[in-house]
């Protein structure tokens, strides 16, 4: 692309070529209008996008995103003049995968807004696609979950990761500190449950020799052991009132001492906590201390439950599956996978995992079939089944069935299965919900 210049535009996009980040130029109208070399390099598999629409580039969509069901970052720039950042699943010519997107209109001579820049940042700590390793998902919930973990990454701003157990409070944390500026440093955690205080001031703080009996010698404690990285305390919620107000010392001073020490140190590391109880609550009864709780729900991240991201159970067993036997490439039959879609998994993805690696000790083929899985999850189809046959059906039993067995037949593409039955993503997941 040359650089002279012969419209406004064109001393925007020589300065774009230099730039690293992919990043595109697009017009009120939605068409690109230019592309920088990172963009070509890494996004567009060869096309020539300029003067193609950006929604369709990105999403293969007919109209823009924000009346496809998705959040668009233009919609709210337009309307506000100010900058706007999404995190979108985008086709690729590596397949379907998120990218962090931050629009920037740029306004002409005019004083109104002429056209806008893209500038696209690929999200390393999470796949759409099965991966060995980090997070898993495609689904609005775990997008809206992803988008959040992005944007507190970078800051030094505690993030309080809630929700119910088994939804991957560790995985979450862990990609935090990916993203942090802190991941060559430690990750270490912390597991508040059960800690009495002296377990719980040796454990955090370390202890200095001769501190108590048995302390035959120093030791470093999980602050110290942090420092520079992360420091993540799982089941935050669980530890005893008369601890919190240790732990809140640490937060307020940032310094500690150890346990029979005098010297006093400060401590270097980024928290992140978790918990699945729900700890407003807990201050109203007097169970967690109040100003403990403001230190660390600057930024709450709630983590969704599976039954609420339904369209990432196929790739999330498909995942789960090559994780737990590498070496071994199982698969599961359309009618196993239905029963999965069905079941609700109050253990999350968790439960998820432990029926999985039940019906792999169980299979002697490759293939996992229904009568691999446990009761509570086979016995769903059966029960269904029973229904149907007996009597009639509601027309939102009978949609929500139909709407599961299409999903599943489009291999869980929520945006396949809305485009085909002419409506927005957004209605398709209430209609599933």
């Amino acid at each position: 692309m040359g650089c002279q210049a012969v419209s406004p535009t064109n001393e925007l996009i020589c300065f774009l070529e230099t730039h690293p980040d992919p990043q595109i130029v697009v017009a009120a109208d939605y068409r690109i209008l230019a592309s920088n070399a990172a963009y070509r390099r890494i996004y567009s598999g060869g096309r020539d996008v300029v003067g193609q629409f950006c929604y369709a580039v990105s999403h293969d969509y007919a109209r823009p995103c924000d009346e496809c069901g998705e959040a668009c970052p233009m919609a709210a720039s337009r309307a506000n003049g100010e900058p706007a950042r999404v995190l979108h699943l985008h086709h690729t010519p590596r397949g379907e995968e998120h990218v962090d997107v931050e629009l920037t209109p740029i306004v002409g001579a005019s004083g109104s807004i002429e056209y806008f820049v893209e500038r696209m940042s690929m999200v390393r700590e999470a796949s759409s696609l099965p991966a060995e390793r980090g997070l898993v998902g495609k689904s609005p919930a775990f997008n809206h979950m992803l988008e959040l973990v992005r944007r507190v990454a970078p800051a030094p701003t505690t993030a309080l990761l809630l929700g119910e157990s088994g939804t991957g409070k560790e995985l979450v944390a862990q990609a935090i500190h990916q993203h942090s500026g802190r991941e060559r440093s430690p990750f270490v955690v912390v597991e508040c449950s059960g800690l009495t205080e002296t377990l719980f001031e040796s454990e955090l703080f370390g202890h200095e020799k001769g501190a108590f009996t048995g302390a035959n010698q120093r030791k470093i404690g999980l602050v110290e052991a942090a420092s520079g990285g992360t420091l993540f305390l799982d089941e935050v919620g669980d530890i005893p009132l008369s601890l919190q107000v240790k732990l809140l010392r640490l937060l307020e001073s940032g310094t500690f001492r150890r346990v029979g020490g005098v010297d006093t140190l400060r401590a270097d590391f980024r928290l992140v906590a978790a918990t699945h109880r729900d700890l407003k609550a807990m201050v109203e009864t007097g169970e967690f201390r109040r100003d403990l709780y403001y230190r660390l729900s600057v930024f709450p991240i709630e983590l969704p439950a599976l039954r609420d991201r339904q369209e990432d159970i196929d790739l999330l067993a498909d995942t789960l599956l090559t994780r737990l036997a590498p070496g071994r490439a199982y698969t599961l039959a359309a009618s196993t996978r239905a029963l999965l879609r069905a079941h609700d998994f109050p253990g999350n993805i968790r439960e998820l995992r432990n029926i999985l690696e039940r019906a792999t000790l169980m299979a002697d083929g490759d293939t996992l079939l229904p009568e691999h899985l446990p009761r509570e999850v086979a016995g769903r189809e059966r029960a269904e089944l029973a229904a149907t046959v007996d009597g009639v059906v509601s027309l939102d039993v009978a949609e929500r069935r139909y709407l599961q067995w299409a999903l599943g037949r489009l291999g869980g593409d929520r945006k396949a299965l809305a485009r085909q039955l002419g409506i927005s993503e957004r209605t398709l997941y209430r209609k599933l919900a």
